[in-house]
């Protein structure tokens, strides 16, 4: 990429020096928020600088905008963007300094040699599929995927340039005053509903993409932009040049409905297929699963067949079951009829009345095969627990229970007020015979009877900000420190008084211990104070400082389990198991640190899901990790595991079913998305594991339950 002197009128036709310590030698471009500079660290590293133009340095949205592209960046560094070395979005000028690619951008390169050729346009799709599946991996939508942001490395494509607005780049609008995106790559929900736009709208744009790689021009063209919006969200793309074999996956990208287009994944898989056809294997991306110690590179090569082992049986059942899996990649909603920009389709869900929905049982006398059930409520994903053969389910507005064995609802119950208002905190907790309705949503506490869902009592909750349910007792914690224990049974409150070692304590609470502990770390992040208290006395059963910043994730054998995270990476580095009755800690490092991590205890095993897909298993005893896998999904639910499986929940309502013995996937159950599969869930539910049936939810309303003895099979 030849650097380009600034040609500008103004201050900014004069290169500033410096950016921090990086001397700036020559501008490489400029966009709708700043210019790219060619920089040197002091070492001579070679940098691409991006300065934020004067005139948006003054304004805080833009410095707000420019914060959450840096934050962006951080976390999509990696083998298909740019690293990211530095930055200081709080400078006079704002900055952020990547690692400098030498290459053209995909733009360049199409105006200067014109369509790229059938094996370059393979290698392209991979790559950028690739690159989206570690993208939306960490939780990141890109947005603003176009062929200027698309750098052609040596070692394949490179997508840079995230969570950019360009408000200047266009006179065309959205309610809001400002276009986010680029009109001829942008996806018909990112006209339609903006602020809803999903992991799919990037799929959409990598089809563009693909359709001007190959052509020179987009799939829709014209030089208004209320053109191109209207031909976007209305026409059928054009993609006449575009070589044969690609025409029906890059079609299929172009689709109009998110929940109609493919995932990265299923991408890669058909992209190999395709390949075999032409002898260009070795350029497709393979999908990687590591199975070396954490910490080694993984090494590009063969996938590792999923269920590999000795067991022969397992081994080729495992393998059909991969295989029915690769046909289901992509989720075919029934259709949908378009409607004009700016307007939203929407399904009207079943509420406190009416019908009861139809279930789809499966069972059979020899076998538990597994049913469905149609939604129940408005819209959200249902949040369930399970207690005396019910499953107990909440969703935005409504409470119901669906029978474990079959799934036929049994009863539901409307929410009213505050507690109707946006989705539930959780899934409905049970306790002595009593479902408590709309915990966490308002002030009230409602008890249901579990078997029929009258309404046994209404009570008035103390004003609290944090609150949690523990072995019959509700904990209310107000701002000043104070906190109360509530009897979920009567209503009444049993005691009221601060804690002592806490300020404003949260507490937490696990599964079979009779405890609430409450952790708070230090301003420094270099110590935790861990306070042990009975919920229906107050009292304090143990206190201690512990070194580090800790967030109690479960116990075991009175012993609590933490994870340890950094105070300013927000990385888990470590999980550590505490004794109060030694006063004696255990520390297990992670090779590799997880960002967001989630997790749950089964004896001895912690297992550990974090944003971008890893799945991680340590063994306290041991004090190692057992394996590391990478599921593929942006995000996961906390892990539930049972002697033989470990169960996560990802976005797009699958579950995932993975052997915790040797951390191989297993099975995965379809996605259930629905109509409304450009929202991402803010909240994934915990899959319910009873015996060997485990019960899933998924963003389209659906409860259902499967068999955990064979997720081959799901």
């Amino acid at each position: 990429m030849a650097p380009q002197r600034n040609a500008g009128a103004g201050a900014e036709a004069e290169l500033p020096e410096y950016a921090g310590h990086y001397r700036l030698e020559s501008c490489l471009g400029s966009g709708g928020m700043g210019v790219v500079h060619l920089a040197r660290s002091t070492s001579g590293m070679k940098l691409a600088v991006k300065v934020v133009h004067a005139e948006f340095a003054k304004d805080p949205e833009f410095r707000g905008r420019f914060r959450q592209e840096v934050a962006a960046a951080r976390r999509v560094s990696g083998a298909f963007t740019a690293p990211v070395v530095d930055a200081d979005p709080e400078a006079g000028r704002p900055w952020m300094a990547t690692l400098f690619i030498p290459g053209p951008t995909l733009a360049q390169e199409v105006k200067r040699n014109g369509p790229l050729a059938p094996a370059q346009l393979r290698r392209l799709m991979a790559g950028l599929a690739e690159a989206l599946r570690d993208i939306h991996r960490v939780g990141v939508v890109h947005r603003d995927l176009k062929p200027s942001n698309v750098l052609l490395a040596e070692d394949g494509p490179k997508v840079i340039d995230f969570g950019i607005s360009r408000p200047a780049d266009s006179e065309l609008r959205t309610e809001t005053g400002k276009l986010i995106g680029t009109p001829p790559f942008m996806a018909p929900e990112q006209f339609r509903r903006p602020r809803e736009v999903g992991p799919a709208a990037d799929v959409f744009a990598l089809g563009s993409v693909m359709v001007h790689a190959a052509t020179g021009r987009g799939p829709f063209d014209s030089d208004s932009p209320y053109v191109v919006a209207y031909q976007v969200v209305h026409d059928e793309p054009e993609l006449t040049g575009v070589p044969e074999e690609l025409v029906p996956l890059v079609r299929r990208c172009l689709a109009k409905e998110p929940e109609d287009r493919p995932s990265p994944d299923a991408l890669m898989r058909e992209l190999r297929s395709v390949a075999a056809s032409y002898d260009t294997q070795a350029f497709i991306p393979q999908q990687r699963v590591e199975e070396q110690p954490v910490g080694q590179a993984a090494e590009r090569g063969e996938p590792v067949p999923v269920g590999a082992s000795g067991d022969e049986g397992e081994e080729r059942a495992e393998k059909a079951a991969r295989r029915r899996f690769g046909r289901r990649g992509v989720l075919v909603a029934g259709a949908v009829g378009l409607v004009l920009a700016g307007a939203l389709a929407s399904v009207s869900l079943a509420g406190g009345g009416g019908p009861a929905p139809v279930t789809s049982p499966r069972t059979t006398a020899a076998a538990f095969s597994g049913w469905e059930a149609e939604p129940v409520g408005r819209e959200g994903v249902p949040q369930c627990s399970y207690a005396k053969g019910f499953l107990l389910c909440a969703r935005n507005g409504v409470v119901f229970a669906l029978d474990a064995a079959d799934g036929r609802v049994r009863w539901r119950h409307a929410l009213e007020g505050a507690d109707a208002a946006g989705p539930p905190a959780g899934p409905p907790v049970v306790t002595d015979g009593l479902v408590l309705a709309g915990l966490g949503q308002g002030r009230g506490l409602t008890a249901l009877d579990i078997a029929s869902g009258d309404v046994v009592r209404d009570a008035e909750l103390p004003v609290h900000g944090g609150l949690r349910a523990v072995d019959g007792m509700v904990l209310l914690t107000a701002s000043d420190g104070t906190v109360s224990g509530v009897e979920a049974a009567s209503g009444e409150v049993k005691w009221s008084h601060r804690v002592a070692g806490q300020d404003v304590p949260y507490f937490v609470s696990f599964a079979g211990d009779p405890l609430a502990y409450a952790a708070s770390v230090s301003g420094d992040g270099g110590s935790t104070r861990v306070t042990a208290v009975d919920p229906r006395s107050g009292d304090v059963r143990w206190d201690a400082r512990l070194d580090g910043g800790l967030e109690p994730l479960g116990t075991v054998d009175g012993a609590v389990v933490f994870l340890s995270v950094d105070a300013v990476t927000q990385e888990t580095r470590a999980v550590v198991r505490y004794d109060p009755r030694s006063r004696k800690s255990v520390r297990v490092p992670l090779r590799v640190p997880l960002q967001q991590a989630m997790g749950g205890v089964r004896g001895d095993v912690v297992h550990l899901m974090a944003t971008g897909g890893s799945l991680v298993a340590v063994d306290l005893a041991a004090r190692e990790e057992l394996w590391r896998l990478e599921t593929g999904v942006v995000r996961g639910s906390r892990p539930v595991a049972d002697d033989r499986h470990v169960y996560v929940t990802a976005p797009d309502g699958r579950l995932l079913g993975v052997d915790a013995r040797r951390g191989k996937l297993l099975g995965e159950t379809p996605p259930r998305l629905g109509t409304r599969s450009d929202r991402v869930p803010a909240a994934l539910p915990e899959p319910v594991v009873v015996g060997d049936r485990v019960y899933g939810s998924a963003p389209d309303g659906t409860v259902f339950a499967v068999s955990g003895r064979a997720p081959a099979g799901w």
